[in-house]
């Protein structure tokens, strides 16, 4: 098993749903993700999503878009994040999930990247615009290496899509909770409890829910629609880079306390 199988059999056992937070690497600067990361741990994270600055992040909405431009205007390039994550991964608990985009893996080489990023503790990998389709050339080589490669299901997904989806995705499924990009929501749309649904019937993966999760009562509610996870991030990113660096810091290991408060019990 991978550590994100490991991490998610350990919590069904307790019967609890997994926090994922996410960040953007480099914003403010790194110093202060390599901080971020190690207090996410500490304040209840049980996986942590890291994003690579990308100049062209179509999947991502505004908040995450303008932390990634930041980002990228300090300089911040995928091996300062990588050398980062070598230092901080051997101390932490939670499995690193990058999320990053295509064209830097090609860019790379499929294979190099792979290792240089499992070299550097890396558990799992998202990358928003792989299709289905085009995922074969990725998923055998990061399976043989030990990454899992996480696949999207979208709202609107066939049913086909979803089981061919969820037979593939490796670690978890990542259920796009909306049509659209990334982003803060006042409400969860009540769909969500379908597709979770409608996805268990096809699988016994593990399940998390993502885009749109921006305070604990929706995190409370996935979690009581049967997710296994729940993923945060434009309201992470958000509070990390509202204030200073340590009022952000903080600001986030409150957050995420209550967030892992909320999908630990029910009322």
């Amino acid at each position: 098993m991978t550590a994100i199988s490991d991490c998610f059999a350990s919590l069904r056992r307790n019967q609890e749903c997994a926090l994922i937070p996410f960040i953007t690497a480099g914003d403010p600067d790194l110093e202060t993700t390599a901080q971020a990361l190690q207090i996410l741990d500490r304040c209840g994270a049980d996986i942590i999503e890291l994003g690579v600055p990308y100049s062209d992040p179509l999947a991502d909405g505004p908040v995450i878009q303008a932390a990634a431009t930041r980002a990228l205007q300090r300089g911040t390039t995928l091996e300062q994040v990588l050398e980062i994550l070598t230092k901080i991964t051997p101390s932490i608990k939670a499995p690193i999930i990058l999320f990053t985009y295509y064209n830097p893996i090609l860019h790379r080489g499929i294979e190099p990247f792979l290792q240089q990023i499992k070299a550097a503790g890396v558990s799992g990998l998202v990358v928003p615009d792989l299709p289905l389709e085009e995922a074969a050339g990725l998923l055998q080589p990061a399976s043989e290496i030990g990454i899992d490669l996480i696949l999207l299901v979208a709202p609107t997904s066939s049913a086909d899509r979803i089981e061919a989806i969820a037979r593939a995705s490796q670690g978890f499924i990542y259920l796009v909770s909306v049509t659209g990009v990334t982003g803060m929501r006042s409400q969860m749309e009540s769909r969500v409890s379908d597709l979770l649904t409608q996805i268990r019937s096809v699988t016994d993966k593990p399940i998390a829910v993502g885009f749109g999760i921006s305070h604990p009562e929706q995190a409370q509610q996935v979690r009581e629609w049967g997710a296994d996870g729940a993923i945060v991030g434009s309201a992470f990113v958000k509070r990390l880079a509202a204030d200073t660096p340590a009022a952000g810091l903080e600001a986030i290991a409150q957050f995420c306390q209550d967030l892992k408060h909320s999908v630990k019990t029910t009322t």
